[in-house]
């Protein structure tokens, strides 16, 4: 099956899972969250963030085709273009380091290594780029924020808790070379498939 992977545009906005294409969990913050839930428009806050960071700091996001179908994405920016992130009891991201916000494959093509792909496309892109490492905030929860990454995966690919915390923990990658990085996840990965579930992998297997 023909696979490949993009930025994410405002012309491809839409090929983002619907309700994806709709939550601006990290895109706001808790305030304007709700409110943009109540009585705003979701869709429209996306878009406008998306545009905005691509226009002040460049490519935020990546999307993973299957035969033509979107099949995943991955959302990812510096800090201060991320509100929800103040709001984590580990903030603040490093200032050298760019957060890995939320990434996604859709259940239908689980199993195929795409999250690998799409992680791996964001090393390449941010090394190129001069960033000196990844943050992200992990969820230890067994039923945690859908948003947030789970922490064993974050940790079985390379990623240093640097904050800890009972739900929260806030992990770090240092981005060496992307050959170097992406030799390491193709190792973690194949150990974390072998041993956390499915659900627990973020559906990233």
């Amino acid at each position: 099956m023909p696979r490949r992977v993009v930025s994410v545009t405002l012309d491809n906005l839409a090929d983002l899972p619907h309700r994806c294409r709709r939550c601006v969990f990290w895109e706001l913050d808790p305030v304007g969250h709700a409110r943009a839930q109540e009585v705003g428009d979701p869709a429209l806050e996306k878009e406008a963030w998306i545009s905005s960071t691509l226009l002040d700091w460049g490519s935020c996001g990546k999307i993973v085709y299957v035969d033509g179908a979107p099949a995943g994405y991955v959302l990812y920016a510096p800090p201060m273009y991320v509100p929800r992130s103040v709001a984590f009891p580990t903030s603040p991201v490093s200032a050298d380091a760019v957060l890995l916000m939320t990434a996604n494959i859709l259940s239908e093509f689980s199993g195929g290594g795409l999250g690998r792909m799409l992680v791996q496309s964001v090393a390449k892109d941010l090394t190129r780029r001069g960033v000196k490492a990844i943050e992200a905030f992990g969820d230890l929860r067994s039923e945690g924020l859908s948003c947030v990454l789970p922490a064993d995966y974050l940790l079985a690919v390379g990623f240093k808790t640097v904050r800890p915390h009972l739900h929260y923990p806030r992990l770090r990658l240092e981005l060496k070379t992307a050959v170097s990085w992406r030799e390491d996840v193709e190792v973690a990965l194949e150990r974390l498939l072998g041993s956390v579930s499915p659900e627990r992998a973020l559906r990233l297997a």
